[in-house]
């Protein structure tokens, strides 16, 4: 069981994605922006964040960058819907800024599980954390 932080300002997509974790059996905690889940995460120390990008107060993409400002590696998966075309430019940005995963909305909740397992493995934790070097 991991404890997750849902990051996500629409209540029935935040309700959504923790329904689906916490039927996983994970402990799934939640904010309602990134102002809120920067707050959220500092104070709960969670195994893996789940974060929309576009959010009213702090969007997404500056929830990535404040937590990896702090030298964090917990995993991010950034989700977003975004528009047509808009959804794929944030999440690229996402993943330039530190996300581990994106995903777009919207997913199947087997599309969700399988990221958070991946990214929730031992062996992914110790390779996202060791220096490569050429």
């Amino acid at each position: 069981m991991a404890k997750v932080l849902i990051i996500d300002d629409d209540p029935s997509a935040r309700r959504m994605i923790c329904r689906i974790l916490t039927e996983a059996g994970h402990l799934a905690i939640d904010a309602e922006d990134g102002l809120d889940g920067v707050r959220r995460f500092r104070a709960e120390a969670p195994d893996l964040v789940v974060t929309d990008l576009i959010m009213p107060r702090q969007e997404g993409i500056q929830t990535i960058a404040d937590i990896r400002a702090s030298g964090d590696e917990t995993p991010i998966i950034a989700i977003s819907g975004g528009g047509a075309g808009a959804a794929e430019l944030y999440l690229n940005m996402a993943e330039e800024l530190g996300a581990s995963a994106v995903l777009a909305k919207p997913f199947r909740p087997s599309d969700l599980l399988s990221l958070v397992d991946e990214l929730l493995d031992p062996a992914f934790m110790v390779e996202s954390s060791s220096v490569q070097t050429d």
